[in-house]
């Protein structure tokens, strides 16, 4: 047992010195991070490109252009909040990229990198380009705070947690740390895009996204409507981007809280 407890002690201590910490931008919070954004984009541009040749871009041309109108208006506004607060090194490795494809599930997804898919099952609900604009700064927000990587990174620590011993604690040396991960991921099948963030990571995006938005000079007060309708499409099982999201009423009234936030960063 006390052997026991000593290697216990180890892997934690080496787990420890193994994770990075960081600040989220906006909202402040420390994580502590096992996966590297190396480690994540790789497995993330490998995904995406996967997904995308089997995908169908849509042929509607001025919902495409809206698409990625709005995209790029986020990302430009983005990168402008990091550069001016000191958080420049935050956007190594993002390429964005904004895609409509043809599906018509209410959904959309924001792979780590900045490669985002609308699909054109959500866009009767959006009706506005506003209302688009506050889901991509939705998808956006979850890869700006990087949850991807914290979804990882917790999930890994487990799977430690599970092979205590010898062959483990050497697993998680820096030096094998990468492969190790990666031979970890592999064998779990993880497809980054349909990865399941807490509710904590959801009301955080939805906190960062409002304002993301409102840089991007979209109005956030249009967020209480917008999620208004999504919580009527969630109810007839077809809007994806709901699941095991908060309830729709605790969603909104925490969104009328960050309102006065959000509108301090709203210019036209």
């Amino acid at each position: 047992m006390k052997s026991f407890k000593i290697i216990l002690l180890t892997a934690i201590v080496v787990l420890a010195s193994c994770g990075t910490s960081r600040t989220v931008p906006i909202t402040g919070r420390k994580q502590n991070l096992i996966v590297s954004d190396e480690q994540l984009l790789s497995l993330s541009t490998q995904q995406y490109s996967e997904y995308m040749k089997t995908a169908k871009k849509s042929s509607n041309t001025k919902n495409t252009a809206m698409v990625q109108r709005v995209g790029k208006n986020i990302a430009t506004a983005v990168e402008k909040y990091l550069k001016d607060n000191g958080m420049a090194n935050e956007l190594s490795g993002y390429k964005w990229e904004f895609n409509l494809v043809q599906d018509k599930s209410v959904n959309a997804f924001c792979m780590p990198g900045g490669k985002i898919v609308v699909y054109e099952g959500l866009l009767p609900v959006t009706q506005t380009e506003t209302a688009l604009a506050i889901v991509v700064g939705h998808e956006v927000a979850h890869a700006v705070a990087k949850h991807s990587a914290e979804q990882m990174s917790k999930q890994y620590k487990q799977q430690i947690g599970l092979e205590i011993g010898s062959s483990i604690l050497s697993a998680v040396g820096m030096d094998q740390n990468t492969s190790s991960l990666v031979d970890w991921a592999t064998k779990q099948g993880l497809q980054l895009r349909n990865l399941k963030y807490s509710r904590d990571h959801e009301y955080e995006a939805d906190h960062m996204g409002l304002i993301f938005a409102a840089m991007a000079g979209y109005n956030p007060n249009e967020a209480v409507t917008f999620w208004q309708r999504m919580a009527n499409a969630g109810g007839n099982g077809t809007a994806e981007f709901l699941s095991d999201h908060p309830s729709d009423s605790k969603r909104i009234e925490r969104i009328k809280e960050w309102m006065p936030e959000a509108l301090k960063y709203y210019k036209k």
